[in-house]
């Protein structure tokens, strides 16, 4: 409805002024839409501003509010205030499973997130990407895209060198009840302190790069049995943290192939390349003073020559490319783009994200000191069942620990996404798990809450009129659901829904506690019920594709 009412704002602008952009923006406290098509205009057209505004608003006044449009002159700005028509056709639409899903749009889209090495367990540092990643994934399935989610799996790196090595000769044996790729991570930890203290094992290192580089049967074998041993166990955490990929892509596949050698001929031909013992290009005319390397001096490829391998093929089977990456890939993930421009190839879009950590300080898998997802998500859902066990100790063990399961993920999952991904964040679970404060609990809260309320009334008549500020408020939060879907999809900012779904949860809680509800009579209570409803609903919509649980009980 709010795109319907847009479009009706905007072909109106166009016929009174003849031009095709009339600026139309979001009207903030003032107005539901504003325009500024008045500044741009009043020059060529030799017209004070406010007095041109007062002019074109007065040509589209009649024709608007016909259709329930109020039009006011604030200055230069014309503002637009949507009606009560407006209103009841919004929760019309709110009612509707599925709210806020837009039309299907062609072509298919390749997103690719968290691809964490696979020499042990998702940390902290790593879930943010899987966050960010996930939310996205979401949203641009609900704006319309036809989407595959990738993991790039890197089995080819020095750090599965090491695990293999470590397999073959630390003699660890894994513990009982032990998840494989905490498993992992300590034949990583152990082997990287037997280097440590004797540096010759580096050179049984480098053989096994050579040999996975040329293929050689039992060295692909011992490779991969580490590495799926490992994902099978990230696959595990990222579940518990409501996160899905659609597949797990493996970097050795683009050198077995060809692939991979098809894109490094082709980059030896281009005037940038440099054969300098290694092969390597000059970005200096993308503004790289650093040379970007695909080929050491051995012979051997680098991360980047499989990567770009990786998106010749994404470039070859999607229209749109995405990639979720840590501030730490900067350069790299500049250096991609611009030798797939080079190249003739589409351009991935990357989201860079900068770090979460916890309060007690850094994480590093090589020395051994990190703390896992794993940890965090138990650590948390600890926290939270006691919260429900104080707060409903009448449920059942088993109804207590899947809320409070459901709690977890979602505080730490809306914790993380929150935050504007470019600006770093420090994950505190007593401000996540607050279920006064403007917290994923708190949001899933007010979406039970709808619940409750909408089981005590039983069967009402569905109808909407706007009475109160706090409805007119409320309903007109509810219109712009669809208006943020577009937008995150759009920009590629999912803390903007993580923003809307908390106001959403104010503005209800408002409403809630200023107007009667259940108390009201007649068609006073069917209308507050049916705004209930779809405020309801639209609550569950925004936590869903947050990737959070809406909890009918808490």
């Amino acid at each position: 409805m709010f795109f319907e009412t847009y479009a009706v704002v905007e072909e109106a602008l166009r016929k009174a002024t003849g031009e095709e952009n009339v600026l139309i923006t979001d009207g903030g406290d003032h107005a539901d839409l504003a325009s500024t098509v008045a500044f741009s205009l009043a020059k060529s057209r030799r017209m004070n501003p406010a007095a041109l505004a007062s002019e074109i608003a007065s040509q589209v006044k009649d024709e608007l509010s016909g259709k329930g449009i109020s039009v006011e002159v604030k200055g230069p700005y014309i503002n637009f205030i949507f009606g009560k028509k407006y209103l009841e056709d919004v929760i019309a639409e709110a009612l509707k499973e599925g709210y806020g899903s837009l039309p299907q749009k062609p072509g298919r889209i390749c997103l690719e997130h968290t691809s964490a090495n696979p020499n042990g367990p998702l940390h902290v540092g790593h879930i943010r990407n899987s966050v960010i990643g996930d939310t996205l994934s979401r949203v641009l399935r609900k704006a319309g895209y036809t989407l595959e989610v990738e993991y790039y799996v890197n089995d080819m790196g020095r750090q599965i060198a090491i695990v293999s090595w470590g397999f073959d000769n630390m003699g660890l044996a894994q513990n009982e009840g032990e998840k494989d790729d905490h498993y992992v991570a300590r034949v990583y930890v152990a082997a990287n302190r037997a280097i440590e203290a004797d540096e010759s094992i580096k050179e049984e290192i480098d053989r096994r790069m050579a040999l996975i580089e040329n293929g050689d049967p039992e060295m692909v074998r011992k490779f991969r049995e580490a590495v799926l041993m490992c994902v099978g166990g990230i696959k595990e955490t990222l579940l518990d943290l409501n996160v899905k990929h659609n597949r797990f892509i493996f970097e050795s596949d683009f050198v077995r192939n060809g692939l991979m050698m098809n894109v490094l001929h082709r980059l030896e031909a281009l005037p940038e390349a440099k054969h300098e013992g290694v092969l390597s290009l000059d970005l200096t005319e993308f503004g790289f003073e650093k040379e970007y390397v695909l080929r050491r001096s051995d012979g051997t490829s680098v991360y980047a020559a499989r990567d770009l391998a990786y998106h010749e093929w994404k470039s070859d089977n999607f229209e749109r490319i995405i990639n979720v990456l840590g501030a730490d890939h900067k350069l790299i993930g500049r250096q991609l783009p611009a030798t797939m421009q080079l190249l003739g190839d589409k351009v991935p879009e990357i989201v860079f994200f900068e770090f979460v950590s916890l309060p007690e300080g850094s994480m590093s898998t090589r020395a051994g000191k990190f703390i896992s997802t794993d940890e965090l998500l138990e650590h948390v859902f600890e926290k939270a069942l006691e919260e429900v066990e104080t707060r409903r100790p009448e449920l059942s063990a088993d109804e207590k620990s899947s809320i409070a399961r459901s709690v977890a993920t979602g505080a730490i999952r809306f914790d993380i996404v929150r935050v504007s991904p470019d600006k770093a964040t420090v994950f505190d679970w007593k401000e996540a798990l607050d279920f006064e404060k403007q917290s994923a609990p708190y949001i899933q809260y007010a979406y039970a809450r709808a619940c409750s309320i909408l089981e005590k009334a039983g069967e009402f008549e569905e109808s909407f009129r706007a009475e109160s500020e706090y409805e007119v408020a409320l309903a007109k939060h509810i219109a712009l659901f669809p208006k943020v879907i577009a937008d995150v999809a759009g920009d590629l900012r999912p803390h903007v829904l993580a923003i809307y779904a908390r106001e959403l949860a104010d503005l209800f809680n408002t409403f809630y506690r200023f107007d009667q509800v259940l108390k009201a009579e007649g068609d006073l209570r069917n209308s507050r019920l049916t705004l209930v409803k779809a405020a309801q609903n639209t609550l569950k919509e925004a936590l869903e594709t947050l990737g959070i649980d809406a909890v009918r009980s808490m």
